[in-house]
């Protein structure tokens, strides 16, 4: 039985088919170790988003090759596809396979085996994800966690931004089937799960490949589904949350109060640079329409600081826009210049340690907004999926989230499991800044 370590870099997407790839794995056999341990065979999903990434995939690779020189080393995905010669001639990967062949990884793999005698460059299986309409159909059975899967629904992007390398490493938008996404979820829900969080690499173009955004006839299906508690949205654009999006899934309560709508910036001439296709006045009347039909939801983002050719102005108008919106969380991210990109080559590309800066300053802007928005809980009811038992200063506690993806936490009393159990109860204060003190109510 040979032995199998994988890692996986990047995103909610890399990680579903990280899982479905070990799931192939074991059902052929293989036997799954930690990474860090001696391996027949090290497999990396990689990520290239930034030149970070591609760095950090490179890393992996050579230190499986470090681990055991006789190993066979496999990249698999973003950083392969975009790689080009750069992968192909690198003595530490024996097999490269890029996106739309990692439902093919198992087969791919033992034809390799077989056929082993030595290399000169790495032996590649990479389609032109460019000129491609199919999406690679893989199937989750169960993943790490015992209460949430993640559930892939399209794959590609059209979108190209001027700082985003991913249409080129992803391809363009390809949806999965309704039929394939549905049996898949029953089947996750038979295995026990509760909650599921529909993820891709641009969820609001589902369906746009055969004529039309169809997230809203997808989302009605998953409500229909007997067993399933939670659905949890992926990162949406802000336009596809027009009246009647918002009027629909308002009437759906298993869609959790909670999205996350990508930003990049709140200055108009800046988001002009990045190609994105919206205005801060159109995404904050986005935010509005959510706030008129929840009460309170959770509204995060993703913030870039320092993009090239942002002025202090700009930036400033930025910093004025969020604390408007009042987010409840922001992922912020210094920009990283990634070639291939228009923004790469683009004028005004700031330093280091101009982008640290205002990214500091962002963050310290989310803090307190972060606090506020769990502060505002407090003495309210509230429904909470509890998914661990973990030590907090001493204590051992049960822990989980509300719809709202907000962190809460009950002392365990030595002889309840609460794992996969959902609680309604009251907050009562913080446990510590980023989880609530949760008292119990009724479970089922």
């Amino acid at each position: 039985m040979k032995s199998v370590a994988l890692h996986n870099l990047g995103c909610k997407v890399n990680g579903y088919e990280m899982d479905v790839m070990q799931q192939m794995l074991q059902e052929k056999g293989y036997k799954i170790v930690p990474f860090d341990e001696a391996a027949d065979i090290y497999i990396i999903n990689t990520c290239t988003v930034t030149n970070i990434a591609d760095r950090k995939s490179r890393q992996m690779l050579h230190r499986a090759r470090k681990q055991n020189p006789d190993a066979v080393v496999v990249a698999v995905g973003c950083y392969v596809q975009t790689g080009g010669e750069t992968v192909v001639q690198d003595e530490a990967i024996d097999l490269a396979i890029g996106n739309n062949r990692k439902k093919d990884l198992v087969p791919i793999l033992e034809e390799y085996l077989d056929g082993r005698t030595g290399r000169d460059t790495a032996v590649t299986r990479i389609i032109d994800i460019n000129h491609t309409d199919e999406y690679e159909e893989m199937t989750l059975g169960r993943t790490a966690e015992h209460t949430r899967a993640c559930i892939k629904i399209q794959d590609g992007c059209n979108q190209f931004c001027s700082y985003c390398i991913i249409p080129y490493a992803r391809g363009r938008v390809r949806s999965r089937r309704e039929e394939d996404i549905l049996r898949e979820v029953r089947g996750i829900v038979a295995a026990g799960y509760r909650e599921i969080v529909l993820t891709g690499i641009h969820i609001s173009s589902y369906g746009v490949d055969r004529g039309g955004s169809e997230l809203l006839k997808l989302l009605t299906a998953l409500h229909g589904i007997d067993g399933l508690d939670r659905i949890r949205l992926g990162s949406l654009e802000p336009r596809i949350v027009a009246e009647e999006f918002a009027c629909s899934i308002s009437a759906m309560p298993k869609i959790c109060p909670h999205f996350h709508l990508s930003l990049q910036s709140g200055c108009d001439t800046v988001l002009k640079r990045m190609n994105r296709r919206y205005s801060s006045g159109e995404y904050f009347r986005t935010t509005e329409i959510l706030r008129k039909y929840y009460q309170n939801p959770a509204i995060t983002t993703d913030v870039i600081a320092g993009f090239p050719g942002e002025t202090e102005a700009e930036f400033e108008e930025t910093l004025e826009f969020v604390r408007k919106v009042q987010f409840y969380e922001m992922h912020i991210f210094k920009y990283s210049r990634r070639k291939g990109t228009p923004a790469a080559v683009m004028e005004g590309q700031l330093t280091e340690a101009e982008k640290g800066r205002r990214s500091a300053a962002l963050a310290e802007i989310e803090k307190q907004m972060s606090h506020d928005y769990r502060a505002g809980f407090i003495g309210s009811a509230v429904e909470v999926l509890f998914e661990e038992k973990k030590e907090i200063d001493g204590k051992i506690y049960w822990v989980g989230h509300t719809p709202q993806y907000i962190k809460a936490a009950v002392e365990a009393d030595g002889s309840s499991d609460l794992e996969n159990r959902i609680m309604s109860g009251r907050v009562t204060g913080f446990l510590q800044e980023e989880i609530m003190l949760f008292e119990n109510g009724v479970s089922w």
